[in-house]
């Protein structure tokens, strides 16, 4: 199978290798632009699977043209990472498939979307599906269910969970998970991590939640 093609639009060193090294993480071909050559760009890479563009500085206009000419070319989908103070202002793309993320959002949360629309309704295999005690954890839908029902979580509930019953028996400390979860770019503190067990121990249920251990002095770990 063709590995699948990517063209990342950035105008800060910073934010072309911060995505690169995400999309590394995914194993796709990778062609790097600036907003300057969007339109050259597009015409050497033709056949693109995802387009993913800073919009820092690209206008309305230039993100409505680039609308059109994927939506003419192919079936491109679009992600646009956009900073926090223009996101009243953002309309996002109608005629492709699109998603956003926030500039300074987590490496999980970028490599999420960019997964769901170069991957869109993608079937599980078993190897993605983790078994406990009456709870499936579906590591290719980011979806949990408990006696088959469908677990209400946030992102980051589901990604802590995650992470924690796939590196069962092992204690990690605050510190660590904010690193593995929430990214090397979160700068809040260590605490948010005691919130977000505290949550997800509730959401569990009282036996699948005393697996969620606490190890004093130390951090959290799941009980195999």
């Amino acid at each position: 199978m063709a590995r699948k093609k990517v063209l990342l639009i950035a105008d800060s060193l910073d934010g072309a290798h911060r995505f690169q090294r995400m999309l590394a993480e995914l194993d796709v071909e990778v062609a790097c632009a600036t907003s300057a050559n969007l339109a050259s760009a597009l015409a050497q890479n033709p056949g693109c699977d995802l387009v993913v563009i800073e919009a820092a500085h690209a206008s309305a206009a230039a993100l409505e043209q680039l609308e059109a000419q994927l939506a003419e070319d192919g079936d491109a989908a679009l992600l646009v990472a956009v900073p926090l103070e223009r996101l009243a202002e953002l309309r996002l793309p109608v005629q492709v498939r699109s998603d956003f993320v926030v500039a300074g959002a987590s490496a999980q949360e970028c490599a999420l979307r960019m997964r769901q629309l170069l991957w869109p309704g993608n079937e599980a295999t078993s190897a993605d599906l983790i078994a406990i005690d009456g709870m499936t954890l579906n590591l290719a839908t980011y979806q949990v269910e408990v006696g088959g029902e469908p677990l209400d979580l946030t992102y980051l509930e589901y990604a802590l969970l995650a992470f924690l019953a796939t590196h069962p028996g092992r204690t990690y400390s605050r510190d660590a998970l904010l690193r593995r979860v929430w990214g090397f770019d979160y700068y809040g503190g260590s605490r948010t991590v005691d919130v977000h067990v505290r949550r997800v121990r509730a959401k569990l249920g009282p036996e699948l939640a005393c697996r969620l251990q606490t190890v004093r002095g130390v951090g959290y770990l799941w009980d195999a």
